[in-house]
């Protein structure tokens, strides 16, 4: 008895202890706060989804700087993506995976190979796009598997949007520590950073390795944590798609951002700064539909920014990293130069006289063309220039004064053409498709000639399969396995180049440059256009 009775209390025992201990597919990590659990993928990759890495940004945090997460001394469950931040449904190709909506949005996600915590791997931060906006870290085309099989410890961070992240106002400047407003979302990058700092060897990835990426918004973001002092320490390398604040979404002098939150106060009836924290998030969302409602620009707050961006590069004060950039051959359409006129040469000159007035033949000489089709294809790069392309190359061209390589691309790879379940689909706002009754209506845009915005992330972070709109081809998947590989030896190096890929050359400050042009025959190229982007600069208001 005294036998079966023990080997009775063995087996319990045992039990207890084969249910406290984690399972395989349930891997465990301590970070500084508590462990947390998360999932083994079929790839052998470890997840860990929704982790926390500051407080939620409610109530009387609402518009404050991130504070620390709290501690938890349970294992905290991390297999599922945290809510998204407060947005409204403005781009119909993002497809989130995120749980609901919710102010309470501060929380990142790891995927990692490493098998502990010994390895010391590279480690990619990813902030996504979407115009500051919208987006989350929950989107497939920023999904971190297929880089983590790569050897890289990839990272998705969520931070705030729109009136949340970016609203300043009198009060909140007077309140604040640091006599600062308006710039909590590039904030909440910078905590998610020093986040990474103190927990990432917990995930195999090495701190001192870090490349921080994204693509237009998050490209800009990418630019804005280089400038400023509170972060430009806090990484390796930067990899940038599509836009800087050198141009793109440039922040305003902190009285301009503080005016425009007055106005948004006066326009929800808050009388006082309480009075808009008091409010729910969801009307204040619904607020920011109203077509009155101000921009919510990032600042220059003399903590975030203690100057203009643009100062801080030119004066070689930015992050001295190496850095990967480029933008894409399409990145706005001809019709955003010509509206709904016929590309002629007629038109074309009258289009530009109308932009540029008086240096109209300036622009004319370098943006010249005259049978139709060059008129279509001058107008569409000129449209592309005015929105990102100027700004991602002034960025690159600053950077490459410092002595860190920089590396440039133009990225020309057009989409294929949609699966027949998508036919009856219209193109997106943020270059992808809106099938969504949810999402907001867009006009029916002419056929694209290159490669659209924000067309080459699904190939950069190896995602094609996770995107079931397009009826992607073996040469589609040629391009993503190259590009994914020159980001990934960036990540890992700090040079794109390895075995297998054609030669890409850093970026020279003798004339004339040398980039890559990524494409189903990935090649460089010496730049042809530089007089364009030297006239732009000339005529640039945001110096």
């Amino acid at each position: 008895m005294k036998t079966l009775l023990s080997l009775s209390l063995l087996t319990v025992q045992l039990g207890i202890t084969a249910i406290a201990q984690p399972q395989m597919d349930s891997p465990r990590a301590k970070t500084v706060n508590g462990i947390v659990e998360g999932t083994t993928e079929a790839s052998g990759v470890r997840s860990f989804k929704g982790v926390p890495f500051a407080a939620p940004p409610v109530g009387d945090l609402r518009w404050k700087e991130p504070q620390p997460t709290k501690n938890w001394t349970d294992v905290r469950q991390t297999k599922k993506f945290g809510p998204r931040a407060m947005q409204r449904a403005v781009f119909g190709d993002m497809g989130f995976r995120s749980d609901g909506m919710s102010e309470d949005c501060l929380y990142l996600n790891v995927w990692t190979p490493a098998k502990s915590d010994k390895e010391r791997l590279p480690v990619l931060v990813y902030f996504y796009g979407g115009g500051f906006i919208a987006g989350d870290g929950s989107e497939s085309r920023y999904d971190g598997e297929s880089m983590a099989r790569k050897g890289i410890v990839a990272i998705t961070v969520n931070y705030r949007l729109g009136a949340f992240g970016f609203m300043a106002h009198p009060e909140l400047t007077a309140e604040s520590a640091n006599k600062a407003s308006s710039n909590f979302g590039y904030l909440d990058q910078t905590a998610a950073l020093r986040w990474v700092q103190q927990n990432i060897a917990a995930f195999g990835g090495d701190p001192k390795k870090v490349t921080i990426a994204g693509e237009s918004a998050g490209s800009v973001s990418v630019s804005a944590q280089m400038a400023s002092p509170l972060s430009k320490n806090l990484f390796a390398k930067a990899i940038g798609e599509s836009g800087s604040l050198l141009g793109t979404l440039p922040p305003s002098s902190l009285a301009e951002a503080e005016q425009n939150g007055v106005k948004f106060a006066e326009q929800v009836g808050a009388k006082s700064l309480a009075e808009l924290r008091a409010m729910p998030a969801a009307q204040l969302l619904e607020a920011t539909a109203n077509p009155k409602t101000p921009r919510f620009s990032s600042a220059i707050d003399g903590y975030f920014f203690p100057k203009s961006p643009m100062a801080i590069f030119q004066a070689g004060e930015q992050a001295q990293v190496p850095l990967l950039v480029g933008w894409n051959s399409e990145e706005s359409n001809y019709r955003a130069v010509l509206g709904q006129d016929a590309p002629t040469a007629e038109n074309y000159t009258k289009a530009v006289q109308k932009l540029y007035g008086d240096r109209a033949d300036e622009v004319l000489k370098v943006y010249n063309g005259s049978s139709s089709e060059a008129i279509e294809q001058v107008a569409t790069d000129l449209a592309g220039d005015r929105f990102i392309g100027y700004s991602t190359w002034k960025w690159a061209d600053l950077q490459s004064k410092t002595g860190k390589p920089v590396y440039r691309y133009l990225y020309a790879r057009a989409r294929p053409a949609m699966t027949p379940e998508m036919g009856n689909a219209t193109p997106g706002l943020a270059g992808g498709v809106v099938k969504s009754t949810t999402a907001t209506p867009v006009k029916p845009q002419p056929a694209a000639r290159g490669a659209v915005h924000s067309a080459e992330i699904e190939y950069a972070m190896g995602n094609l399969p996770g995107n079931k709109v397009y009826a992607w081809t073996p040469d589609d998947y040629k391009v993503s396995e190259v590009m994914q590989n020159y980001f990934a030896n960036f990540i890992k190096t700090g040079n794109p180049n390895g075995s297998g890929l054609p030669k890409w050359p850093a970026l020279s400050t003798k004339a004339p440059a040398q980039f890559l042009h990524i494409d189903v025959n990935t090649r460089p190229e010496t730049e042809q256009h530089r007089d364009r982007y030297l006239l732009l600069d000339q005529m640039s208001t945001r110096q």
